[in-house]
């Protein structure tokens, strides 16, 4: 009787067709591709956060070094016109307002060059320093790549 039970048992089970082991390889396939891609996929997204970070973070850094030397420029600046007024306050003759005027004009104009080319070499710095992290993870890219 339990041989008959057995018998009847693989009988209802079919036996497993070609076409239905093809599919199961088939799903397997695909399940371990979409694995495999999904760890790309977020490995790269990693890596591009990390890079965007710190990119970030160096060009957060660059900005509040300008901003700095802004600030220390415009406290200079403003140094200088307070002096400037105060001195403009001894003057007795024209002759001395127009030799104090002069003197004060040369030194600023050279005084604000002088900063606009730090400020501009500043920048320029800023935005190197802030790129490279960037370019530097660019180039890791399209070496993985090809």
């Amino acid at each position: 009787m339990d041989m008959n039970k057995t018998a009847a048992t693989k009988s209802i089970i079919p036996p497993r067709s070609d076409a239905s082991r093809a599919f199961s390889e088939m799903t397997e396939k695909g399940t371990t591709q979409t694995k495999e891609t999904y760890a790309k996929m977020n490995a790269a997204t990693t890596e591009t956060t990390d890079l965007i970070k710190a990119s970030c973070s160096t060009a957060l850094q660059g900005v509040q070094d300008y901003s700095n030397k802004f600030l220390e420029f415009a406290q200079a600046n403003t140094n200088a016109a307070f002096e400037f007024a105060q001195n403009m306050s001894r003057v007795k003759s024209p002759s001395e307002f127009m030799e104090l005027s002069a003197a004060h004009a040369r030194t600023q104009t050279q005084t604000l060059t002088d900063q606009a080319k730090q400020l501009a070499e500043l920048a320029q710095k800023v935005a190197l320093v802030g790129a490279k992290p960037l370019q530097e993870g660019v180039a890791k890219a399209f070496n993985h790549a090809a």
